[in-house]
Order: C-alpha cells, then sequence, then structure tokens
C-alpha cells in the first residue's frame, strides 16, 4: 500500500512568497479545452490569482492542431503542438515579458514531437527557473519518454507530484533527487458535505451511483455497468450516472465506446437504470452532481495512473468512494476514506455497493474521514504550496547561477534551423508519386519518376512523421502515396523493384538498380520502425521481408550500405528477429572485409576511387558496429569518416563534396565540380550517426559545415536552398549554380534538415545519451542568403 510520507519529506521551506515576486506564467491546456489538464490549469491560476492578488498570473495555452478556442484574459499566447517555431516564439515571448517562474503542466500527449519533445526546445531557451507538474510519470518509458523526461527533469528547477509512487519512480526511474520533488496534492474546489442537489437532478429518491470524467476506453465504465443487475437485485432505485463528454481524442474516431457501453446496458436490461450525460460540465454543475451521489466509483483499467482529478474532486467533496486499485487510488483511499476493488471486477464492485448502500453508519464515516483529508486539498491550500514551490525554484536557480555562470540570449540561440517547408516537395508530387527533375522549379514530365527518389520520399516521411512536426494528415497523405509507388515498383517473382517509369506510368526496365533495392529497404525500415500507422507497418514489412533476401548476393557496396541502414530502422521495432540480424552481421562483415583490403595508410577507405554517396559506406559501418558492439568495425566507420571529410575540406575550411564531374580515384586529383547535395545530405546524417555512436563533439562541426554548404558556404558562395519554393537546387558547377530543383536535390536537404532538427531537439534517436550535453550551445547554424544566384539553368 502506497500512504502519503509525511509532507516534510519532500516539503517546501517556509519561504515567505510576498515580495520579489510579480510575474508568473503558466504552461499548459486552458479552458474552454475539454481535458483534465485544461480544467486543473485553470483552476490552479484562478487560486494563485484569488490568494496573491499582487500577482500577475496569466497562461500560454497549448492548442491542439490547429484547433483554436476563445479562451479568457488570462491566456496571452497560444501554441500550436506540432508547431515547434510557436515553442520558440512562446519562448521569446517569456523572456521579454521578464516572468519569474514559468509553471509547466506536464503531460506526455499534450506536446508534439516524439513523446512531447517539442516543449523541451522551448524550455531550454527560457532565463526564469521553471517549476514542473508531472502529471504522468511511467514506470517503464520508452526510450524516446524515457530521453524526453530526463531532459525535462534536468531543466526544471523543481519538479511537483500529486503522489509519493511518483516521487518514487522520479528518483528511482530518473535518478531524480528526492530534494528536488514537492508533493503537492491535486487541487479541488470547496464542495458541501451535505446538498439537496438530487431534487434539482431529478433523482430524489433514489441511490445515486456516480462517475464523471472525460469518456475513453481506460475508464472501465462497463465493468460498473456490469455490476448493476446485482446491485438493483438488492436497490432497485439505484441509478448509475455517467458524467462527462468523449474524450476529444477517443472522438476523433468516433463516439464506439459511448455506443458500446449504452448497447451492454440494455442488453443487461438496466439501460434505464444508467444516465449518461454527454457534455463536459462546469464547475457549479459538478458540485451539484457531487453533492446527488451517495457513492462514487472509479473502474479505471490502468494501474500505473498517479493523478486523478475526479478522484481527488470526490475525496474532497467527502464522497463514499469504490475504486480500482490504481497507484493514485491506492495512496488517496488508505486508512479507511475508500474501498478498493480488483479490475475487471463486475462482481467485486456490486458487493461492495450493496455492502455500503445497505450500511449508513459506515458509509458515513468513511465519507467524514474523506472530507477531513481533502480539506488540505482546497485550492487555496493548493495554491499556496505552489507559490512556495516557486519561491523555492528562484532559490536554487540563484545558486547554482553562482556556481556556474549561464549566459544565454535571443541573439545566440542555438536552434537557428529553417522551418521545415514541404511546398516544393508538394509541387514535384502527383497522384503517382514524386517526379524526378524540374525546369527551374517547374516539374519535367518528360522524365517520369524513380523508385530512388521515392524511396527517399517516403524515408522523409517517415522521418517527420517519428517527430510529429507537421500536420499529421497531410503526413500520412504523402507517406502513403510514396509507399503506394515502391509497392508498385516491387516485383514478386524476381523479389528485385524496379526503378525508372515514365510519365505515362510505364516501367522502363525489369529489374532495377542494386542502389535502388536497397534505398528501397531503407526506407521500408524506417517506416517500421517510426510510423505509427499499422497499416503502412504491415504492408512495409511485408515489402522489406520479400525484398531483403536477395541483397545477399548483391555486389554494390552501397546497396548494402543502405540495406544496412535500413535493418537498423527495422530493428527499432523488432529487436531479435535472428533472421534480420544474421543478414545486418553478414552485410557489415563483408562491408569490414573491403574496407581491410582496400584501405591503406594515406587511402583508408573501401574502394579505390571515391564516387556517390560516399559517407553511407562509413554511416553503415558506425552504426552496424555501435549495435554489434564489434569496436573494429566502428573504428573503421570512423577512421574513413573523418578521411573523407578530411579531403572533402577546402583551404578556406568550405566542405566541397567530390564533384560528379570525374569523381576522385586512388592517386588521383580530385573532381571539384558538379558538387551534388546528396553528398551533403550523406555527410550531414553520417556525422550525426558518429556522434551518437562516438560522443566525440567534433562531429557536430563537421555536420554543421556540411550543412552550410547548402547556404552559400561553398567555393562560389552561393546558396543552394531556395527558401522561397522550399526547393534545393541541384548542384554546383565550376562557375554557377544548377538552378534546377529536383526530386533528389530538395529531398536531401529536407533529410539533411529534418535530422538535424530533431538533433537539436535532443531526440534520442539521433543524439542519444552518450552525447555530450555541451553540444547543442556550440552549434551556430549558417546565415540564410535569400537573394537568388546567378547563372543559368542545367539539367543534372
Amino acid at each position: 500500500m502506497h500512504r502519503r510520507p509525511p509532507l516534510e519529506d519532500f516539503a517546501i521551506d517556509t519561504i515567505n512568497p510576498a515580495g520579489p515576486f510579480r510575474r508568473i506564467a503558466m504552461l499548459g491546456n486552458h479552458t474552454p479545452r475539454q481535458c483534465g489538464i485544461a480544467t486543473f490549469t485553470t483552476d490552479l491560476r484562478n487560486a494563485i490569482a484569488t490568494e496573491f492578488t499582487g500577482l500577475d498570473c496569466f497562461v500560454l495555452a497549448m492548442n491542439d492542431g490547429d484547433q483554436r478556442y476563445e479562451y479568457p484574459d488570462p491566456v496571452r499566447f497560444q501554441l500550436a503542438d506540432a508547431d515547434l517555431a510557436s515553442y520558440r516564439r512562446a519562448a521569446d515571448f517569456l523572456n521579454v515579458n521578464t516572468v519569474d517562474v514559468l509553471s509547466v503542466q506536464h503531460e506526455y500527449g499534450i506536446f508534439g514531437g516524439k513523446a512531447g519533445a517539442h516543449v523541451l526546445s522551448l524550455l531550454r531557451e527560457l532565463r526564469m527557473p521553471i517549476v514542473t507538474t508531472l502529471h504522468t510519470v511511467l514506470r517503464n518509458p520508452d526510450p524516446a519518454q524515457r530521453a524526453s523526461m530526463d531532459e525535462l527533469t534536468r531543466l526544471s528547477e523543481r519538479l511537483v507530484v500529486m503522489s509519493a509512487y511518483g516521487a518514487k519512480l522520479l528518483t528511482e526511474v530518473h535518478g531524480v533527487p528526492v530534494e528536488k520533488i514537492d508533493l503537492i496534492p491535486h487541487g479541488i474546489p470547496t464542495v458541501p458535505f451535505e446538498s439537496d442537489s438530487k431534487d434539482r437532478l431529478g433523482v430524489h429518491g433514489k441511490s445515486v451511483i456516480l462517475t464523471f470524467g472525460l469518456l475513453s476506453p481506460d475508464k472501465g465504465i462497463e465493468y460498473a455497468i456490469e455490476a448493476l443487475p446485482a446491485i438493483l437485485e438488492k436497490f432497485p432505485d439505484t441509478v448509475y450516472v455517467v458524467l462527462g463528454a468523449t474524450h476529444p481524442h477517443v472522438l476523433r474516431h468516433g463516439d464506439t465506446y459511448r455506443l458500446q457501453l449504452e448497447s451492454r446496458a440494455q442488453e443487461l436490461g438496466v439501460d434505464s437504470n444508467v444516465i449518461f450525460h454527454n457534455r463536459f460540465v462546469s464547475i457549479d454543475e459538478l458540485t451539484d452532481f457531487l453533492g446527488a451521489a451517495d457513492i462514487y466509483i472509479t473502474p479505471y483499467l490502468n494501474a500505473e495512473q498517479i493523478t486523478s482529478g475526479t478522484l481527488a474532486y470526490a475525496i474532497g467533496s467527502g464522497k463514499a468512494v469504490i475504486s480500482t486499485p490504481y497507484v493514485y487510488a491506492t495512496e488517496l483511499l488508505a486508512d479507511g476514506r475508500g474501498i478498493l476493488v480488483p479490475a475487471r471486477d463486475p462482481a467485486a464492485i456490486a458487493q461492495e455497493v450493496i455492502g455500503l448502500l445497505g450500511d449508513e453508519p459506515r458509509r458515513l464515516a468513511m465519507r467524514q474521514r474523506a472530507a477531513a483529508w481533502g480539506k488540505a486539498m482546497r485550492w487555496p491550500a493548493v495554491a499556496h504550496q505552489y507559490v512556495k514551490s516557486f519561491e523555492r525554484a528562484r532559490v536554487d536557480q540563484a545558486a547554482r547561477l553562482r556556481t556556474r555562470f549561464q549566459a544565454k540570449t535571443l541573439a545566440t540561440r542555438s536552434g537557428d534551423l529553417p522551418e521545415l517547408n514541404l511546398e516544393h516537395l508538394r509541387l514535384m508530387t502527383d497522384d503517382t508519386g514524386i517526379l524526378q527533375h524540374a525546369f527551374f522549379s517547374v516539374p519535367r514530365y518528360s522524365e517520369g519518376y524513380c523508385l530512388d527518389d521515392n524511396a527517399r520520399a517516403l524515408l522523409l516521411m517517415a522521418l517527420i512523421e517519428d517527430a510529429g512536426e507537421l500536420d499529421g494528415k497531410s503526413v500520412r497523405a504523402l507517406a502513403s502515396r510514396y509507399l503506394a509507388f515502391v509497392s508498385h515498383g516491387f516485383d514478386r517473382a524476381s523479389g528485385r523493384f524496379r526503378n525508372f517509369m515514365t510519365y505515362n506510368r510505364g516501367w522502363n526496365e525489369r529489374i532495377g538498380s542494386e542502389d535502388s533495392q536497397g534505398r528501397a529497404l531503407w526506407a521500408l525500415g524506417a517506416v517500421i520502425g517510426r510510423s505509427t500507422d499499422p497499416g503502412r507497418q504491415s504492408l512495409a514489412g511485408d515489402l522489406f521481408h520479400a525484398a531483403l533476401p536477395p541483397v545477399s548476393a548483391f555486389s554494390s557496396p552501397r546497396a548494402w550500405a543502405y540495406a544496412l541502414l535500413g535493418i537498423s530502422e527495422y530493428l527499432r521495432a523488432f529487436k531479435g528477429d535472428t533472421t534480420v540480424e544474421a543478414t545486418r552481421a553478414q552485410l557489415a562483415d563483408r562491408l569490414l572485409v573491403l574496407y581491410r583490403d582496400t584501405q591503406g595508410p594515406s587511402w583508408p577507405w573501401f574502394e579505390d576511387q571515391l564516387t556517390y554517396s560516399n559517407p553511407r559506406l562509413s554511416q553503415a559501418l558506425i552504426v552496424s558496429g555501435g549495435a554489434l558492439a564489434n569496436d573494429e568495425m566502428t573504428a573503421a566507420g570512423l577512421r574513413s569518416l573523418e578521411w573523407l571529410a578530411e579531403v572533402q575540406t577546402t583551404a578556406g575550411g568550405y566542405f566541397a563534396p567530390v564533384g560528379s564531374n570525374g569523381f576522385f580515384r586512388r592517386g588521383e586529383a580530385m573532381a571539384r565540380h558538379d558538387q551534388q547535395p546528396v553528398e551533403a545530405c550523406a555527410m550531414v546524417s553520417a556525422c550525426l550517426d558518429a556522434l551518437r555512436i562516438s560522443g566525440d563533439a567534433r562531429w557536430w562541426q563537421r555536420a554543421r559545415k556540411a550543412f552550410g554548404w547548402f547556404f552559400g558556404q561553398n567555393h562560389l558562395q552561393q546558396p543552394l536552398y531556395d527558401a522561397r519554393t522550399g526547393g534545393c537546387r541541384d548542384g554546383l558547377h565550376a562557375d554557377r549554380v544548377n538552378q534546377n530543383q529536383g526530386a533528389e536535390s530538395t529531398l536531401s536537404f529536407l533529410l539533411t534538415l529534418q535530422e538535424l532538427r530533431a538533433a537539436h531537439a535532443g531526440a534520442g534517436a539521433v543524439l542519444g545519451s552518450s552525447a555530450p550535453s555541451h553540444v547543442s550551445a556550440s552549434i551556430v547554424w549558417p546565415h540564410r542568403p535569400t537573394a537568388p544566384p546567378n547563372g543559368a539553368g542545367m539539367t543534372r
């Protein structure tokens, strides 16, 4: 049993909160948005404003997708959950308005990005202390959740939890010191112990069982309904009131759960005793329903739930409570303040309801114990505890800054990356797939399509979906189109993909190149490892397994490398697939043998020439060596990539990839012209993986240098990225920029940008826990020229 420890174990010093405070900001959901976090943020803000009239307390509200709300005056800034730029604007807003403390209401699902990681980009930029209230702490977080929570706890001066078990998880799972944690109860309104609201609600003379809150399948309400037949045999005048609208996220997929509940009540013949109030109620309405309830029940199914506003309200209003034994209920209902029953057990619910309805003295005693406990949970008391926590955060931050001065201004922000602009990508995409080439920025139909580019586009969509940066609907549409093209290109009889397709949808070949097969496997692996759409994952999985076996007979090192990168993506989801792991070991060993046989003191490389997509060979060894714990393999990948970075750097310090007009043969001069965006993309990606595996911060500098090539840090001092269209020009000739904005070039830029954005956001998939904590602060991204370059367009 989890009992609340003495408050002094987590308590806040009695620091006088008056005086220094002027302005407090809160970040979270806010009413009229309908969810528990919105209600909590609204109530906490109002309580603080009421108790501390001299404080300016306002809210930055999270919006769900493109949804906009008519907020009251305390909401002064709105953020779109998936729009990373809005988080950075919010950071500017907070810093400029000299906020003293930011109070964050944290739940993974209300912020954008993988495991809500977008909020970290806001918090990193702030000058004021951060106090984060954690509404969910998981015992077994997945890697993305762990990485997000670990950084959140580091960025926060203080952490507020509402249960002792939540504090225990913070210390055991995330290593948070206990002295950084404040245990503050969930706030509740003041509700009278006795009420005449049964008359107003039309249930006079009836025994009322109540459940309230937003409906979702994890609430377990069906088990309470299934308990009713037994209850009605003993107390036929009983009604079960299910109060609350369906959760908006559930409602997006239809109101199926509510319909299932109504159908189950009809099947059991208890529908006349079940009252559904399908709406989000005000506090005054909720007070009436609580006043009318004889028994409150939370039959929730999630045993790890560490807080429940509805249960807190019921206890605070002195209700007799029956609940399943989730963590918060176990703590709150201890010492006779309520009754616990097993989850999914209608018979146990019926037994306890019958017992309470038949024993008025016992029920009254339980109510009195609950009401006495709930006094400390009323909003005025909770508001005072929060303000003490805010003051402690200011003291903690001041002490920390005295020992380690940190200067951070808007002018030195490390994340000055362009926004992800898919305008040109969409222009190049029709209902078949993405077209290969463009004349300037106009799609060139005569060149048709290719598997290579559609695979690159599919890979990009998987990375974007994984990061959660853009509107999910548009990402799904593009991802499905590119996957459909890849699927159509596969010939099951041969196990091979076709590559080139004419504009009239005719294939130009029976079997495509080995490299195109590898690229397709890479993209399919990313869909399997990163997509949340089961349909796309299933199709990608079927294609991946059908297309992987032929690679073992391939002779192209790049095809091996692309396949290895795809296998790495696949194993994110299915680590332990022995067949795929065996193929990885075989291909990686083959690539390592090639390196051993060819490399020399002045030529640490896999072949006797550098041609195209060279960094992918090193990257495949680095990633595979890290996964296989093969130090020789990892070292070979890092050494070859380091040498490649050196030979592709000019005397002036610019990144200059091997030119496609001659390449670079061993013992000869390297071609410097007709440089391609695909090379810069591969170098940045390989450097990021080198950083992830090695932890060497120099790889950041190399990634930055290669990315700068897109923005004019090249021998022509001309940008290739076109911010007006969202496209990327096709390459650098000796004297001019190729003005055409084809698919390969544009996708190379977008893939590079997306990987860097994910790395800067701290997503563990790119940086990993081994990356030095100071790395992101050292990045200064290149200036982004906007003037169009000179030079006539040429095709690739």
